[in-house]
């Protein structure tokens, strides 16, 4: 069985401060912060909903590699998903999808 989980690797805040003072480090970190918080979130509640990617897959009408693609494309940069895409999403594992601007 694969774990398909998102398992972030801890760190300490003297680590995270000592990192982000490197200004590469710290461009990379702030122009992918979005994308790991979305990927958090879907994963999350993919999770609490109990399905699997074959299973959500099923409800959005697509395939398992569609749903692999989706998740991996929010940290590869390969592209970025559409809204309607997340919305079926979201939908499929019984939540709705919301943007605001802050």
């Amino acid at each position: 069985m694969v774990n398909d989980t998102y398992q972030p690797v801890p760190h300490d805040a003297a680590f995270r401060e000592h990192l982000l003072n490197i200004p590469a480090v710290k461009a990379d970190y702030e122009a992918n912060i979005t994308k790991y918080a979305i990927l958090d979130e879907i994963l999350s509640a993919r999770r609490e909903a109990g399905l699997t990617q074959a299973q959500v897959a099923e409800r959005m009408g697509t395939k398992a590699s569609a749903v692999a693609r989706l998740e991996s494309a929010l940290v590869s940069g390969k592209h970025s998903p559409s809204i309607d895409t997340l919305r079926k999403y979201a939908a499929a594992v019984g939540k709705k999808l919301e943007v605001h601007l802050v």
